[in-house]
């Protein structure tokens, strides 16, 4: 384990257990620091990984002991924590959005730049077996030239399991920014990166009421546009329609469906690492499953962040900083473009990263992993 990447984690809640799941006992990286605002939080944690100290957050970020800051803090506090951390010479990975802002997240990749570190971003849901699935399909012609493309997320909103949702409803939330990661990121590896966009907003509640924990009953205002629907117009031509709401209840809707001129493409739900991808192709009678052919198998949270540490120097991480950027300006393109009425060019752009070769969970999962 002397070898090991040495992995600082600052911010200790709901997700924090996804990642030190795959990550403790990894032969590839060790968790050598934790650090929350709640000093509570962060010695129970290190009590139970083995090797690791808690610290508060300066201390983490300055550590000789830790080489990559893994970033689980609110989106607010993303681009804050990832400039610090930047400016004491680390690697940072953080969970998505890359930061709450387009103008923050792009100051965390000029300053990496300047110092010579690394940023990588969640989502890396995208790099399991689902979309990985897909995105070879896709590739090999199975649905001849894609003509366009859906992408539909709705729930009732995460306050009825989150016990503390408030940053849901906050700058840096809502169900475009929480959620649309996801099926941003899926697209890009799908269809490219996108051009320009279209979009339309609007909330229907200006307070939401939490539904389970100790706060539930309480209610807590609702400061961003909670349905958000759109245009992507990527830069091959073909155009996706998006809708992320957290006003409706269910939807029969595929996640994602890439339609081409010899068939249908039914894509998994891009917030896991699985799930079936279905064709249906022109002058068939019915959907057929398609073989598990790319990917992670078995993914878990974390998988991105291995990939990150692990990966061939002659290659980007796949779960990189510039592919969240773009993804953000997406994001907030499409707001912009529902606040102002108007189609919006982007001015980032990135190349889809690198598809994955269908990988046992024992070779990621690493000697020793649990």
């Amino acid at each position: 384990m002397g070898d090991a990447h040495r992995i600082g984690i600052v911010g200790l809640g709901v997700i924090s257990r996804a990642y030190l799941d795959t990550l403790v006992g990894h032969s590839a990286v060790r968790v050598t620091a934790v650090a929350d605002l709640d000093a509570s939080r962060s010695a129970a944690v290190a009590a139970e990984v083995p090797g690791a100290r808690a610290m508060d957050v300066e201390e983490l970020l300055s550590s000789p002991d830790v080489d990559t800051v893994l970033n689980l803090t609110v989106p607010a506090a993303h681009a804050e924590i990832a400039l610090r951390a930047i400016g004491h010479g680390k690697n940072v990975y953080g969970e998505k959005p890359l930061a709450a802002e387009l103008v923050d997240a792009q100051a965390v990749l000029e300053a990496a730049g300047k110092a010579g570190v690394t940023v990588g971003c969640a989502p890396d849901t995208v790099l399991g077996t689902g979309i990985q699935t897909a995105r070879a399909a896709v590739a090999a012609g199975t649905i001849g030239r894609p003509q366009f493309a859906s992408a539909v997320m709705v729930t009732p909103g995460h306050e009825r399991w989150h016990p503390h949702p408030d940053f849901y409803y906050t700058a840096g939330g809502g169900p475009l920014l929480d959620m649309g990661p996801y099926y941003l990121a899926s697209l890009v590896h799908l269809l490219g990166p996108v051009r320009a966009v279209t979009g339309a907003a609007g909330r229907l509640r200006d307070e939401r009421v939490i539904g389970s924990g100790p706060r539930a009953g309480e209610r807590i205002p609702v400061e961003v546009d909670t349905h958000v629907s759109g245009v992507l117009e990527h830069v091959g031509g073909t155009l996706t329609t998006i809708t992320t709401s957290f006003d409706g209840v269910a939807t029969t809707a595929a996640p994602i469906e890439v339609h081409g001129e010899t068939g249908t493409l039914a894509v998994p739900d891009p917030n896991r690492f699985d799930g079936e991808v279905r064709l249906f192709a022109l002058g068939d009678t019915q959907w057929r499953t398609q073989p598990v052919s790319a990917g992670y198998v078995d993914g878990a949270r974390g998988v991105g962040l291995l990939d990150f540490v692990t990966a061939d120097p002659r290659r980007a991480p796949r779960a990189s900083g510039e592919l969240a950027l773009h993804v953000l300006e997406t994001m907030t393109a499409l707001l912009r473009s529902a606040s102002e009425g108007r189609r919006i060019e982007l001015t980032t752009s990135v190349q889809p990263p690198v598809s994955v070769p269908q990988t046992a969970a024992a070779e990621w999962r690493g000697a020793g992993a649990r």
